[in-house]
């Protein structure tokens, strides 16, 4: 880690410190789901990222550690003496047990095969728990209350952030440093060359079992932070959507730098956050972003920050800032033509604006957008965002080219000063 990096990362956690307590409820609780989406992403990108293991069902073992952290919930309800803060242990252990389990056979196989394991196993638990009411409480789900400890209510939303904040930086420390050991190199070795591994000695399913059980005790560290958060769980957690979700943000984030996936998450989760309550095409805005940084940014949003922070010696800032903006103003014009014609299809496509045609005989009355009337009919309402769009990408492409011309001299500078260098050493 660089000195930057540090300095970023001590910046960001003053930051999170001090900042909540000034902010609103509604921002206090998005927070903290933000800290919990980055858990789970951290400890699915170890899986993923680190040891090549694309999982499809990691809500198996989200929703496990959070149903095991209700339960001793409950029985701390009913007398038993444990401390509040410690509650997100159950969650881990619980993790820990059905990574271990569930690990050992997945590791059996391979690539797309593992990922459809992985599926399985997470749709089982989907399927089974409705049934299985007294474990997963079946349709209402399983609900308790935070108990107070040494002073601490832990009945306002500041007070669980805190928590929250405290294991997420506890865990997200504990994966750096797991990273940094020699069975963490090991892990790498598994993801770029399995059986170069085998053939130095090691038995590589165990291993690849020990790094999913690490990841799954993480995961379901999380799952207990958001059932000490919301004090309810149901069955929903365990299903599809939610392991979905983290696959999208590490990749958006950035499954090949370490703190990509908090920046994923963090995107995502106060993308749905803001954007919700403002249109329901959020899912699919989601989605296209999604679609585009896999095009576009293969690397993800940290690789690109990664990227740009190891070359930063060989980069002229004063050259290369300029085109960025225009190609920053190019992306804006085509965000806001995208987003004209989408929620003009949702609007026309809608159940109101059927009524609507009903009233005016099937005609195709006005509609507002922006606090504006548009016409179906007039072509004016077509021609601003294809206007749009097409000036964005007008520009988008023409500030490509100078942005590549400007990489490219600087990859030729970088390859003459090695060869320079090298014929030195000569």
């Amino acid at each position: 880690m660089t000195s930057i990096q540090k300095i970023l990362l001590a910046l960001l956690l003053v930051l999170l410190i001090a900042v909540p307590p000034f902010l609103g409820l509604g921002w206090q609780n998005a927070l903290i789901n933000v800290l919990i989406s980055s858990l789970f992403a951290l400890a699915f990108n170890l899986l993923n990222g680190q040891a090549g293991l694309l999982s499809f069902g990691h809500a198996a073992y989200f929703g496990v550690g959070a149903f095991a952290a209700l339960h001793l919930m409950i029985a701390v309800e009913d007398g038993l003496f444990f401390p509040t803060p410690l509650l997100p242990l159950a969650g881990g252990l619980a993790g820990l047990v059905v990574g271990v389990v569930a690990g050992y056979f997945s590791t059996m196989r391979s690539g797309v095969y593992f990922a459809l394991v992985t599926l399985a196993i997470a749709e089982l638990f989907h399927s089974l728990a409705p049934h299985l009411e007294g474990t997963f409480g079946g349709e209402a789900g399983v609900s308790s209350m935070r108990m107070p400890w040494m002073g601490f209510g832990f009945g306002t939303i500041i007070e669980v952030y805190y928590l929250t904040l405290g294991w997420v930086v506890l865990c997200g420390l504990a994966l750096w440093a797991y990273t940094r050991t020699p069975f963490g190199r090991l892990t790498l070795a598994l993801r770029d060359n399995e059986q170069r591994v085998k053939f130095l000695g090691y038995n590589a399913h165990y291993a690849k079992v020990i790094v999913f059980a690490v990841s799954a005790m993480m995961t379901g560290v999380a799952g207990a932070l958001l059932a000490i958060s919301n004090e309810t769980a149901n069955y929903s957690l365990f299903s599809g959507s939610v392991s979905a979700q983290v696959v999208l943000q590490t990749f958006v984030g950035g499954s090949t730098v370490f703190f990509g996936p908090v920046i994923g998450a963090t995107v995502f989760t106060l993308f749905s956050f803001l954007i919700s309550d403002l249109t329901r095409s959020w899912l699919f805005y989601q989605g296209l972003i999604f679609v585009l940084v896999m095009l576009y940014a293969p690397t993800g949003i940290g690789g690109v920050i990664d990227h740009h922070i190891r070359n930063r010696r060989q980069l002229d800032l004063a050259k290369i800032g300029g085109p960025y903006l225009v190609a920053l103003g190019g992306g804006i014009l085509i965000a806001a033509g995208t987003v004209f014609l989408t929620e003009s299809a949702e609007v026309l496509f809608g159940q109101d604006y059927a009524m609507a045609r009903d009233g005016a005989s099937g005609g195709f009355p006005a509609y507002d957008l922006f606090g504006l009337s548009w016409s179906p009919l007039n072509p004016v309402t077509w021609l601003v965002p294809l206007v749009l769009l097409c000036g964005g990408v007008f520009i988008l492409i023409r500030a490509r080219r100078v942005i590549d011309r400007l990489w490219a001299r600087k990859d030729e500078a970088t390859t003459a000063d090695m060869t320079v260098g090298a014929g030195g050493k000569e």
